[in-house]
């Protein structure tokens, strides 16, 4: 059993039991057609197409369960072909950050601004939140990095790292006269 094989059942089926015009859509032969539909009916043991000589009618009641598994495993054929073509374009897609408000206001826009010039095709999104919450968004798969200026080292399976280290200093002037 092969995918040219499947291909041409379900071409089959869409040109009413035409093989010379499912054929021509597969850019293949008619007798070609004709061979992979056999060979595949001799590999399951029964016949899919119902005949008048060599004339294909309809399905056989088991060719009418065959074609609801062909369809099926042509879809997860097709839907493996996106992820891979999703996947190996690197440089584009979607990616969600979550962070307090003086992460995006202060520290975040030079960095999205380098990012945006080196990813043009990657839409940024931000989610304001207050740290608690961005490890939720990061639990729930409802983005992709958090940035927090309080610690995340006790949120259970997120994996934080110190990236940036705040001072805080505060000078008192006292005048005393």
């Amino acid at each position: 059993m092969n995918f040219q094989q499947l291909r041409i059942i379900r071409e089959t089926l869409r040109h009413n039991f035409n093989l010379t015009d499912a054929a021509n859509a597969l850019l293949t032969s008619q007798s070609g057609v004709s061979k992979h539909i056999r060979d595949l009916e001799d590999e399951l043991g029964f016949e899919i197409f119902l005949r008048r000589g060599k004339r294909l009618l309809g399905l056989t009641e088991p060719g009418q369960a065959v074609v609801g598994i062909v369809e099926r495993i042509l879809l997860e054929t097709q839907n493996l072909e996106q992820l891979s073509a999703e996947l190996s374009r690197s440089d584009a897609g979607t990616m969600t950050i979550a962070t307090t408000h003086t992460q995006a206001r202060y520290i975040l826009p030079p960095v999205i601004a380098a990012f945006k010039q080196s990813y043009p095709n990657v839409r940024l999104t931000l989610k304001q939140a207050n740290p608690k919450d961005i490890a939720n968004y990061l639990h729930e798969g409802q983005a992709d990095i958090g940035i927090a200026t309080d610690t995340l080292d006790d949120a259970a399976g997120i994996l934080s790292f110190p990236y940036f280290t705040w001072e805080l200093r505060r000078s008192f002037r006292l005048d005393i006269r």
